[in-house]
């Protein structure tokens, strides 16, 4: 098992300076005239999360494509506590694109966990990247492994998110109960790091991209440990399903990270109600993914964005036309 010790030194390159042009896509959403999502034109509000992890900034870099490339469409994006409320957000018309990480959206369209028997009517705009299940604490805490959180004060993300979904999955895989084993806290990404570095928590939890500035932030401190969980990704996938997957953050992710950490992935869904007008879903899907460069200059993650595997998400349906835009690839 190996724990990574992330030390001082110069700032991780994947430190991103937000570029102007996501800047001008964030801001209260507005009301749609698409509605549910015709094809008239209007303004597309985009379900994202936390300003302290990727869904944020890369959906602010979205929204930027569509107002360039969809005609008679502008974006903004909500702030919001992630994957479970985004994908309620979309079934209630509040947002007509959504991301949302593959364990809860494969919840939502089958009914059940937050969705308990009522499955929801959205289909998929495609996999845009894989989402990293990130434990961590600092040095002192005396946490080496999940077992170690036992009677510790450990944040398992925001309410209504993935991270809080997964973290309670991971909790219980390693023989810590979610309800009684553990003190548990509710916070976003950077309330996490905030609450790490004044020691009112002793591990957080997070679900996100490589890499996730809130913890760029925290390894500036010098004092940032990463918790391998990969051990657990078979296990939830064998009860949850196969979007658990065993995955390495790289070394040099983080500043000072020296070794590679074992991780559990899940990919994350560019998600729309399936009543959105056809073609607007190919017109958002086209100019999305054939803006790959510029959105990578948002946030590195885009780099994952492949039109040619893009559809091939088992637990959810391509809408049509999106599927009919991957068709072309």
């Amino acid at each position: 098992m190996i724990i990574t010790r992330v030390s001082r030194g110069v700032l991780c390159t994947a430190a991103l300076i937000v570029p102007a042009l996501l800047l001008t896509a964030c801001g209260s959403p507005a009301p749609s005239s698409s509605g549910g999502g015709g094809g008239e034109g209007g303004t597309l509000s985009i379900a994202t999360g936390g300003t302290g992890g990727v869904f944020y900034p890369l959906g602010g870099g979205f929204a930027t494509v569509i107002r360039d490339n969809v005609k008679g469409y502008d974006a903004t994006v909500q702030e919001t506590n992630a994957s479970v409320d985004n994908m309620k957000l979309v079934q209630n018309g509040s947002a007509q694109l959504a991301f949302g990480v593959g364990d809860v959206v494969s919840d939502a369209v089958a009914g059940t966990a937050d969705f308990e028997g009522s499955p929801l009517d959205i289909c998929s705009l495609g996999n845009v990247y894989d989402n990293f299940m990130q434990v961590v604490t600092v040095e002192g805490t005396g946490i080496k492994s999940v077992a170690d959180m036992k009677g510790k004060k450990v944040s398992v993300g925001a309410p209504g998110g993935a991270t809080e979904v997964g973290a309670l999955r991971i909790l219980e895989a390693a023989g810590v109960d979610p309800e009684t084993g553990v003190e548990r806290r509710q916070l976003g990404a950077a309330e996490t790091i905030a609450a790490l570095r004044d020691g009112t928590i002793d591990a957080g939890f997070w679900s996100g991209g490589l890499p996730t500035g809130a913890l760029i932030d925290l390894a500036s401190d010098g004092d940032m440990v990463l918790v391998p969980i990969g051990e657990y990704a078979e296990p939830l996938a064998s009860k949850h399903g196969e979007y658990y997957i065993k995955r390495d953050i790289p070394a040099n992710t983080y500043e000072g990270q020296t070794e590679a950490v074992s991780a559990i992935a899940t990919p994350n869904i560019l998600v729309a109600s399936s009543k959105m007008d056809e073609q607007l879903q190919q017109d958002i899907t086209r100019a999305l993914f054939e803006n790959v460069e510029a959105l990578k200059k948002v946030h590195p993650a885009a780099g994952d964005m492949n039109a040619s595997t893009a559809g091939d998400v088992p637990f959810i349906k391509a809408c049509p036309g999106a599927q009919a835009y991957f068709s072309e690839k």
